[in-house]
């Protein structure tokens, strides 16, 4: 399942609440927001075991919560098709794909700080 968020504080909020289900059981995180990939790929995956209930019974699920900001999902979904379904290994367009993918979380991290100034203009 894949989650896109406006700001990456939201996906932090988003786990937040999941912990605090009583129902849900978060198994692993993986921070890709905190340690992005070598690709320049930000996400947080969220490993968890939910309820699922049937007829008769109630089993416990894995499931996967893919969790990214609207930018790192355009991103994601871009350099997927530029780069897996065209097949190509060149060190100059993975760095080049890199940058962007730095160029957009600092273009995240500056509308996030312009969302918390109007956050704190109306307190």
């Amino acid at each position: 399942m894949r989650v896109i968020c406006s700001y990456s504080d939201d996906i932090y909020t988003l786990i937040d609440s999941l912990s605090h289900h009583p129902d849900i059981k978060i198994l692993k995180i993986k921070n890709y927001l905190e340690h992005p990939k070598p690709s320049g790929y930000r996400s947080v995956h969220v490993l968890i075991e939910v309820p699922v209930y049937f007829l008769k019974e109630t089993k416990q699920m894995t499931v996967e919560i893919q969790f990214r900001t609207i930018a790192m999902d355009f991103w994601a979904s871009l350099e997927h098709s530029l780069r897996y379904k065209n097949d190509w290994k060149s060190p100059e367009l993975s760095e080049k794909l890199q940058t962007i993918a730095d160029n957009i979380n600092d273009l995240e991290n500056d509308m996030l700080t312009i969302r918390k100034a109007i956050d704190r203009l109306d307190d």
